[in-house]
C-alpha cells in the first residue's frame, strides 16, 4: 500500500464576529498550541473548497450560511520538523491561502475529538499572542488592519481611501 502524503498546500481560516473576537482552538496533538481552522487539500480541491470542508469538519459551522471571504493572501513557512512526515520526503514548505468568516456573534463549534480538545473566543489581539505560528498572528494583524480601515476610511498605509 502506498503512503498518503499531506498535500503541502493548505487553507486558514479566521473566525471572527462583527467585535473582533475570534475562535481559537487548542490543537489535540499539542497542549498548549492554540491555531484558527486549517487544514491541507484533498485530491482535487481548491484553497476556497478546503476552507469551507475544514470550517465544517473543526467546527460544525457551514461557512456558506456566512459572510466567508477570500482575503486573495497566502503565506509560504517552513513546516515544523515534527510533523514533516506527513509530507512527501524532502518538502518542507507550505502555502497557506488565508480566509475570513465573519458571524453575528460568538456561537458555539462542535470540535473534532482527534484535532481539537477545546475552543474559547477571545479579543484578536489577544488571540494573536496565544497562537503559535507566525501565519496565524499574520491573519490576525490583517483582520485588526481591515477593521481599522472600515472605522476610519484609510488603506493600510493611512490614506485616507477619498484621497486615492
Amino acid at each position: 500500500m502506498t503512503q498518503q502524503y499531506k498535500t503541502p498546500v493548505s487553507a486558514l481560516i479566521l473566525i471572527y464576529t462583527l467585535d473582533l473576537q475570534v475562535l481559537l482552538m487548542e490543537r489535540a496533538d499539542r497542549v498548549g498550541f492554540w491555531q484558527s481552522v486549517t487544514g491541507s487539500l484533498e485530491a482535487g480541491e481548491t484553497p476556497y473548497q478546503a476552507a469551507i470542508r475544514e470550517v465544517n469538519e473543526e467546527t460544525g459551522l457551514d461557512a456558506l450560511s456566512y459572510d466567508f471571504q477570500d482575503w486573495q493572501v497566502s503565506n509560504v513557512y517552513e513546516i515544523y520538523p515534527h510533523w514533516r512526515h506527513r509530507y512527501a520526503p524532502g518538502v518542507i514548505e507550505n502555502t497557506e491561502h488565508l480566509f475570513g468568516l465573519c458571524l453575528p456573534s460568538p456561537l458555539p463549534v462542535t470540535l473534532a475529538p482527534n484535532e481539537h480538545t477545546r475552543y474559547e473566543w477571545v479579543d484578536w489581539r489577544v488571540a494573536a499572542q496565544k497562537v503559535f505560528s507566525w501565519t496565524n498572528v499574520d491573519a490576525l494583524h490583517r483582520l485588526g488592519a481591515k477593521h481599522h480601515q472600515v472605522l476610519t476610511g484609510t488603506n493600510m498605509i493611512g490614506i485616507q481611501s477619498n484621497q486615492l
